[in-house]
């Protein structure tokens, strides 16, 4: 099996090697072999697990979630506790990809009114960029003005 030294490691889990150190001491990671002189070395093993931990990171989950379910693990707790861990934390990842799915509906519909605002070539740039100033009677970018949120 393959060892890594500490920057080797950093490299292919793309993770700082600070952060390869505290995910050691908060218990994500390890314990880590090191060699006769202290020194970490990674196997493939735990460069797997690290990118587990690193998606789950990236999923939002916190250290204290991570924490817990590296304790489930490690306790060789039932298979269920782990699937209703994960489930729970699913759950909460659909949850927030809702709300950036419809803040990009929001975006989107942004995108395509300015698209629709662009000023010909006869106009002058910049005249309808501020808040409240347009060139057309009675149209502003403030609230009740034909601009609403949503």
């Amino acid at each position: 099996m393959k060892v890594h030294e500490p920057a080797e490691a950093a490299a292919a889990t793309g993770l700082s090697l600070d952060t390869l150190r505290y995910y050691e001491r908060e218990g994500l990671i390890g314990p880590i072999e090191r060699n006769a002189g202290g020194r970490r070395r990674y196997d493939e093993d735990d460069v797997a697990w690290i990118g587990i931990v690193t998606c789950l990171r990236d999923a939002g989950l916190g250290i204290a979630d991570l924490r817990r379910f590296t304790e489930l693990l490690r306790a060789e707790a039932p298979g269920q506790d782990r699937v209703t861990f994960l489930r729970a934390r699913r759950e909460e990842l659909l949850d927030r990809l809702r709300q950036t799915q419809a803040a990009l509906t929001v975006l989107d519909g942004k995108i395509a009114h300015y698209s629709a605002d662009q000023p010909s070539s006869g106009d002058r740039p910049g005249s309808g960029d501020r808040p409240g100033s347009s060139d057309q009677p009675g149209s502003s970018d403030q609230p009740g003005s034909g601009d609403q949120p949503g």
